[in-house]
């Protein structure tokens, strides 16, 4: 399902656009993040262009140190939070490469992370989070509890909130789509997973800074519908969250100043479900040898989806992560597991 954009009522109109970085402000950025990171690639594959008939890109996130966009953000924000100095330990919720980000940055400069995910969270992104040095508290049966645990820590313990998004946060996730436009010209229309709102919205500042024409298109899951039923109402929506399989996108509050950025720069949102995320998590394996998480392919999965109107145009999907558990992965590559067919193990065509 595609949701189209209609300019909302003027009670609704947001204002002026302040979370969006400036160019010079995303090329700072960069300077920031190259010191860390190279950039990462951005690959036409032959095999998945024939396989959806179009010019398609891969925008690699899943080749950063930490395998997912995340970590741009998080060198930023704790550059900024060790300039002004006096924190000592932070607190942050996550589903796992927002922690990710904010262990391996938060070490760097001497901060103590703690990380909160819900239960039954990834237990590869939980171990991985742990070796990064997070203390991990498990609370909470999705992001939205967790999330409010880690406010309440934050009191307890006196650390420092760390959000899941912020204008720092925008200003590192930016560099990738700029890296991207830079890369490629004439890009007519551009996917991006949507969790809270950082990429999307660093996507929208890079396209308007060096691409104006893209189209910015955002991509949900349809078991995770708050962007999806907010961007077509105009005003936030909760909505309950029953993915398996793309964790990444799972979220049931959205964030307000995400979406007055949503409802003013993005072109539609696409709704896919784990069925169609999990046959783009087979194809991008099976035509690059990538791996992507559920949240990682989803932006894939809504070019397919899409790819009757895309024919003869150049488009680009952001693969933002790889961060998938192992047994997971291999039951998607085999057509079954959580999620997928109801674990049939039938395939889509």
């Amino acid at each position: 399902m595609a949701i189209e954009s209609t300019d909302p009522p003027d009670a609704m109109l947001p204002p002026p656009d302040a979370m969006l970085p400036t160019l010079e402000e995303i090329d700072s950025a960069a300077a920031l993040v190259r010191s860390t990171m190279l950039p990462t690639p951005q690959y036409r594959w032959p095999l998945l262009c024939e396989r959806l008939g179009m010019d398609l890109w891969l925008k690699h996130e899943n080749h950063t140190p930490l395998g997912a966009f995340k970590v741009r953000g998080g060198l930023v924000y704790f550059a900024e939070l060790a300039r002004r100095g006096g924190v000592e330990r932070i607190v942050s919720a996550t589903r796992g490469n927002h922690g990710q980000s904010v262990a391996f940055a938060a070490r760097r400069h001497g901060i103590e992370p703690i990380v909160v995910v819900p239960f039954g969270n990834s237990a590869e992104k939980n171990a991985a989070m742990r070796a990064l040095g997070a203390r991990l508290i498990e609370h909470g049966h999705d992001f939205q509890e967790a999330r409010e645990f880690a406010e309440a820590i934050a009191e307890t313990e006196r650390a420092t909130m760390v959000p899941s998004f912020d204008p720092l946060l925008v200003r590192g996730v930016a560099t990738y789509g700029a890296e991207l436009f830079r890369a490629v010209d004439a890009i007519d229309t551009v996917y991006v997973p949507i969790g809270l709102g950082s990429g999307i919205c660093g996507t929208v500042a890079a396209r308007n800074a060096l691409s104006p024409a893209t189209k910015v298109v955002g991509v949900v899951s349809a078991h995770a519908r708050a962007y999806a039923l907010s961007f077509a109402s105009k005003r936030p929506i909760d909505a309950e969250v029953s993915t398996q399989l793309a964790d990444g996108m799972a979220c049931r509050t959205p964030q307000a100043e995400a979406l007055e950025i949503i409802w003013r720069h993005v072109d539609r949102i696409v709704e896919v479900s784990d069925d169609e995320v999990a046959e783009a998590m087979r194809l991008i394996f099976e035509c690059t040898h990538n791996c992507a998480e559920g949240a990682g392919a989803a932006a894939l999965a809504a070019a397919a989806k899409e790819r009757e109107a895309s024919r003869g145009r150049t488009v680009a999907a952001v693969l933002s992560g790889g961060n998938v558990d192992s047994a997971v992965f291999a039951d998607v590559l085999a057509g079954s597991g959580p999620g997928i067919d109801g674990g049939s193990g039938s395939r889509r065509a």
